[in-house]
């Protein structure tokens, strides 16, 4: 699976970048969290389209806090250099949700346990003995509060969680919302276009996300899921989160759904 990741020198993560690309058991565990998640349980793509959005918008995410002067937790707990936390982050999200190939219920436990003999194979090499030890403890606590199970305790896993549910755009609700999934976290996910993660300008929060909607539904995306998880990440200080409707719906909202009945 090719992340698509921007790399921008960081040989670790050029590395790390390669092994993901070819490890098939990575890949069964995705096929198999997929087939969970949209065959099975009928929610949108649990597999490698959502791990590249993830993956991306948490480098993203860290590199504009650390360019703005946040220091990531394992360079202030453990010593570590910027790049291991970009190696850090990227994995974390890689595997977030690897635990959907056993069960959606406590999925995330599940992507701990799977994820820790994953991490062993494709930081050989890399990293070794104390270091690997190190950076396997942190990855997994980057990824097991993503859903909201325990406490947040790293900038990493704050970033995470954000990253996660940010993976809201139109496009992602459609399976569910067509294989007829209809409820407020599926309509108000297909009324979201778009969403932008930018620098904020100087003398404003370093992270402006911007969610373009269609329609004031997705407003529900925006209140319940992801401002709870910006609240919860520790990380709030630094994200100035807007959402608005197109300029061009703004006389005339798109019908998402007519007619709703139980």
């Amino acid at each position: 699976m090719d992340l698509g990741i921007p790399i921008n020198d960081n040989k670790k993560l050029e590395r790390v970048s390669k092994v993901i690309s070819k490890n098939k058991e990575l890949d069964g565990y995705l096929k198999s969290a997929n087939v969970n998640a949209m065959d099975r349980l009928k929610y949108s793509d649990h597999g490698p389209t959502h791990i590249k959005i993830v993956a991306n918008a948490a480098l993203k995410i860290l590199r504009i806090l650390v360019d703005r002067d946040v220091t990531p937790s394992i360079v202030e707990n453990h010593g570590f250099d910027l790049d291991d936390a970009e190696v850090e982050v990227v994995l974390a999200a890689t595997l977030h949700d690897i635990g959907m190939a056993v069960h959606r219920k406590d999925h995330d436990q599940m992507s701990v346990f799977l994820g820790q003999n994953l991490l062993q194979t494709i930081l050989d090499g890399i990293y070794e003995n104390e270091e690997k030890a190190i950076m396997i403890s942190e990855i997994l606590g980057t990824l097991f509060p993503h859903d909201g199970r325990g406490e947040v305790l790293t900038v990493e896993a704050g970033i995470l969680a954000i990253a996660d549910a940010l993976d809201m755009a139109e496009g992602r609700a459609r399976i569910p919302f067509e294989a007829g999934q209809v409820d407020i976290h599926s309509v108000s996910a297909m009324a979201i276009n778009k969403v932008e993660i930018n620098e904020g300008k100087d003398g404003e929060k370093p992270v402006k996300i911007k969610i373009i909607m269609n329609n004031s539904a997705g407003v529900f995306q925006v209140d319940e899921l992801l401002k709870k998880k910006v609240q919860a990440s520790g990380l709030q200080e630094y994200f100035d989160i807007v959402a608005e409707i197109a300029s061009e719906e703004e006389e005339k909202e798109e019908v998402i759904l007519r007619r709703f009945e139980f």
